[in-house]
């Protein structure tokens, strides 16, 4: 009798604990991931737009930041750079893909034009 009592004594007060917790099923990372993913985009966008045509590539760099994708060649005798900065979301799934930026153009260091992403091709006549 003295062993069930004592049981009580220590169950009930561990039981009734437990009653206002909550466990949380599902996991929350996504919706940070998306409304960062967002902010990105937004801040990306509104940069963009304040950019003017024959700005440097070093402005431009340090007003936006790292790129999402880059290239560098040669065409016609003049250095083309591309720089591909993400500016809105077509696909759920966290990854950043071409088709999901602005691109910004340069020849010789000045800005020609830019576009989205998904259109840009290297074979374009410019």
């Amino acid at each position: 009798m003295k062993k069930s009592i004592l049981a009580l004594i220590v169950a009930a007060p561990l039981t009734l604990s437990l009653t206002g917790c909550v466990i949380a099923v599902g996991n929350d990372d996504d919706h940070n991931i998306s409304t960062d993913f967002e902010d990105r985009e937004y801040t990306n966008r509104k940069a963009i737009a304040r950019i003017s045509l024959n700005s440097s590539f070093a402005d431009v760099s340090n007003k936006l930041g790292v790129s999402d994708f880059n290239e560098t060649y040669e065409k016609e005798g003049n250095t083309i750079q591309v720089l591909f900065y993400r500016t809105n979301r077509i696909h759920k799934d966290g990854l950043t893909t071409r088709d999901e930026c602005t691109y910004l153009y340069f020849v010789n260091g000045a800005l020609s034009e830019t576009g989205r992403g998904g259109d840009f091709s290297r074979n374009v006549n410019r």
